[in-house]
């Protein structure tokens, strides 16, 4: 199976998901164990891939995320609304 990109990139988040959670104080572990407390199966070393571009995140993983951080997920995709207007 050929792995989706978006301009050579895993997913949109990456540029500003680990400066968000730094801003919070969060490690990856406690990012993780937060989303883990809302149902979503990921580890640190899942959101360390994600922050580094080696690893796409799904919808509800998009969702956790913005929830736990209090962003809005357009605030996390900026990057990409500014690329496809």
């Amino acid at each position: 199976m050929k792995a989706v990109k978006f301009y050579g990139h895993k997913n949109i988040i990456y540029p500003l998901l680990g400066q968000l959670r730094e801003n919070k104080n969060y490690s990856q572990q406690m990012l993780a164990t937060k989303m883990q407390l809302l149902g979503v199966g990921i580890d640190q070393q899942a959101i360390s891939k994600i922050e580094n571009d080696k690893r796409s995140v799904t919808d509800f993983e998009l969702v956790c995320i913005c929830k736990i951080l209090n962003v809005k997920a357009e605030y996390l995709a900026k990057e990409f609304w500014s690329k496809i207007r």
